[in-house]
């Protein structure tokens, strides 16, 4: 692996164990520290989404108009001033506004990271983009652990926890990444076409796959938002919570070479990896709706980390293989947007279905959302077949 792949594994690691001290306390810590519903927490985890949407947007496009470097030092002084102003002001209303902030420059800065390794290792292929991955989940694993015994002293330095990992990220950005240099010398077309394909066929390609993969979010993010207060409603102690994303994060890591010899075979196989991964997303869902122990729920937790190693790497894969030239900013922007589009309206429309039918209908119904993502993974490449005349 290339040495500048490792330098944007660092940087994604101390990135999200920074960002993995908030997002799973934010429910939380709004319903139980200040006050407001589930519903409540639910819409302003919405809204955080909603600007994060925007932010993948705009950083996409900043990626392939002023390079990776300026859009993520953008995305970084923006989190660390909305983090300094969280630090002294986490009362109500403030709250909502600073994590809409933190929505947004932290949704600059992720299209860039998976553009930037899809490009200074282009013939990495799924390789590439699950080494940010996997980054990713060892920040998982450390930072919900590390948050838990910070927020058991006091919850509100978790603030201060964070905004001192964006200090160090700033570091590893100033010093190595302003002069990565980036290619975009690859291919366009997920099947490999050696004839013409339409100019916008791999954009609806895109938003296919990504429509799945919208919904698979909706479903997922109720770990950090109804399901978390679900579990300490059972008695399970906010550290035993916390530390069931450590063993999500840890297992990632373990797990790789268990896994390894199936995502070989299925290396160029997308359709077969999201389809998979999805149908053990559905397991790991039924289990959780009728959990009552700590037990099950470690259960639940390990089925769900199957699955998404599966369907997390290989949807920023698939981008990477059907972005145009110099369009591998925007492609990652709409993978990322549509996560967290997902992330933006799951824990509401969770919220709402928890209080009208309570925890384990809600959970049975969204799963069943994730049958109409294994519908999109498998018609995503319609439109690549219909060729020009």
């Amino acid at each position: 692996m290339p040495k500048v792949v490792w330098l944007l594994i660092i940087g994604m690691f101390v990135n999200t164990m920074g960002n993995s001290f908030l997002w799973p306390l934010h429910t939380i810590y709004m319903h139980d520290y200040l006050g407001q519903s589930l519903s409540m927490a639910g819409f302003v985890l919405m809204i955080n989404a909603g600007t994060g949407v925007i932010g993948n947007l705009l950083g996409g496009y900043l990626f392939d108009r002023i390079g990776g470097y300026k859009s993520i030092m953008l995305g970084i002084i923006l989190s660390m001033v909305a983090l300094v102003m969280l630090t002294i002001w986490h009362g109500w209303p403030e709250y909502i506004w600073f994590v809409a902030i933190l929505g947004f420059s932290g949704g600059v800065i992720f299209p860039s990271m998976y553009a930037m390794v899809g490009s200074v290792w282009p013939e990495g292929g799924r390789k590439a983009f699950n080494a940010i991955y996997l980054a990713q989940n060892v920040g998982v694993a450390i930072g919900p652990a590390i948050a838990g015994i910070v927020a058991d002293h006091n919850i509100n330095n978790i603030f201060m926890a964070n905004l001192l990992t964006y200090v160090l990220f700033l570091a590893i950005v100033w010093v190595f990444y302003r002069k990565l240099v980036v290619t975009t010398n690859r291919h366009t077309s997920v099947l490999n076409e050696k004839k013409e394909i339409k100019q916008k066929a791999p954009f609806y390609a895109m938003m296919i796959v990504t429509i799945g993969y919208m919904l698979t979010w909706i479903v997922y993010v109720q770990w950090t938002s109804t399901i978390s207060t679900h579990v300490l409603d059972l008695g399970i102690s906010l550290k035993q919570y916390s530390l069931l994303w450590s063993i999500n994060g840890a297992l990632i890591i373990v797990a790789q070479p268990l896994i390894k010899p199936i995502i070989s075979r299925l290396e160029h196989k997308i359709k077969a990896q999201l389809i998979i991964g999805i149908v053990i997303f559905m397991g790991s869902f039924v289990v959780v709706a009728f959990a009552e122990s700590y037990a099950m729920f470690i259960t639940a937790m390990v089925i769900l980390t199957i699955g998404e190693i599966f369907v997390w790497p290989a949807v920023p894969t698939l981008a990477g293989q059907l972005a145009p030239k110099g369009r591998e900013g925007f492609y990652q922007g709409i993978v990322n947007s549509m996560a967290t589009i997902g992330r933006m309206i799951g824990p509401f429309i969770g919220g709402i279905l928890v209080e009208a039918y309570g925890t384990p209908m809600m959970i049975l119904i969204l799963t069943s959302l994730m049958i109409f993502a294994i519908v999109t993974s498998l018609l995503y490449d319609l439109p690549l077949k219909k060729r020009t005349v």
